[in-house]
């Protein structure tokens, strides 16, 4: 057995180094697949990005639309003037 100054022997030290190995490769396991969830996240971010940009356009729409309408007491005040109006007639 060879032992170094430490007191440990090569197969102590290997079976830590393999042991290492293993937990290394595993996080780069892990890695890898959280960059894949991270990717599918971004592609699923941009779809959504994209559709508050096309309800930000329709709110936009609307809201130009409702300006142009007349608001309810607004139309009450006009019915009484053309009744009034009409009744003159």
């Amino acid at each position: 057995m060879v032992k170094n100054k430490n007191n440990h022997n090569s197969s102590e030290i290997g079976a830590l180094l393999e042991h290492i190995d293993d937990k290394v490769t595993l996080v780069a396991e892990q890695y890898t697949d959280l960059n894949k969830k991270v990717d599918r996240i971004e592609k699923k971010l941009d779809v959504v990005a994209e559709d508050v940009e096309v309800i930000k356009m329709d709110i936009e729409f609307i809201k130009h639309d409702l300006k142009n309408k007349v608001a309810r007491d607004e139309f009450a005040v006009l019915e009484r003037r053309v009744s009034l109006l009409e009744s003159r007639r």
